[in-house]
């Protein structure tokens, strides 16, 4: 009688062992790297990426600002050479001393007799966002807005009392109109000097007593 004997199937044999091993480390190994290695790098680069295209994006912004800035300053320029000419047709070339001092050469070529030059207010550019301020401080008055007054200039209030007959005081009136800077006359009033107030007859070359109130535009 022959007994059969099955052999155990040997799952690890050493020849098994001897490809297996090898696999396993190689796979440990590679897995290491991969983990502490190429992972941390693939990172780093794709931060790196990040960042370039970043820097790529903020020149382009940069290149486009610059292009905004010089226009913007172009036009700044352009809207500040207007704004120079119209400061100079109100105002001309004349401060308030300029202004008294024309006045006396107009009354001297005039033969007009200045009893008295009283600058009685000077006022000053208010810019929009200061006018509300003063609007509510001002007792529910309402802040008189002047066109011709504008920033870099002053308006200046002057009374005036002289003595000329009828005359010179058209021509002084005539050459103070054409002032460089704008010069208008608010109020006129005429009366006889106390020299003529005897006198019976109409002479044209009598004197006259006459108060102005003025208004010059200068310069600050």
């Amino acid at each position: 009688m022959t007994n059969s004997i099955n052999p155990r199937k040997n799952y690890l044999t050493p020849e098994k062992a001897a490809s297996f091993i090898p696999v396993f480390i190689s796979a440990g190994i590679s897995i290491f790297i991969v983990t502490f290695f190429v992972m941390p790098q693939y990172i780093k680069s794709n931060k790196v990426n990040f960042e370039l295209k970043d820097l790529i994006k903020k020149k382009n912004d940069l290149d486009n600002l610059k292009l905004q800035y010089k226009t913007i300053n172009q036009k700044f320029e352009k809207l500040n050479k207007e704004k120079l000419k119209i400061i100079e047709l109100v105002t001309g070339q004349s401060d308030l001393e300029t202004l008294l001092s024309k006045l006396g050469d107009l009354g001297k070529t005039n033969n007009i007799e200045f009893v008295s030059i009283v600058p009685s207010k000077i006022m000053s550019f208010v810019a929009n966002d200061k006018r509300k301020t003063l609007d509510e401080s001002s007792n529910n008055e309402p802040l008189i807005i002047d066109p011709l007054l504008v920033e870099g200039s002053k308006k200046y209030i002057i009374e005036l009392t002289l003595k000329s007959n009828f005359t010179d005081l058209l021509s002084f009136l005539r050459e103070l109109e054409f002032q460089e800077s704008v010069v208008l006359v608010n109020e006129i009033n005429l009366g006889l000097s106390n020299q003529n107030l005897n006198k019976e007859d109409n002479n044209p070359n009598e004197k006259l007593e006459v108060k102005l109130r003025t208004t010059f535009y200068g310069k600050n």
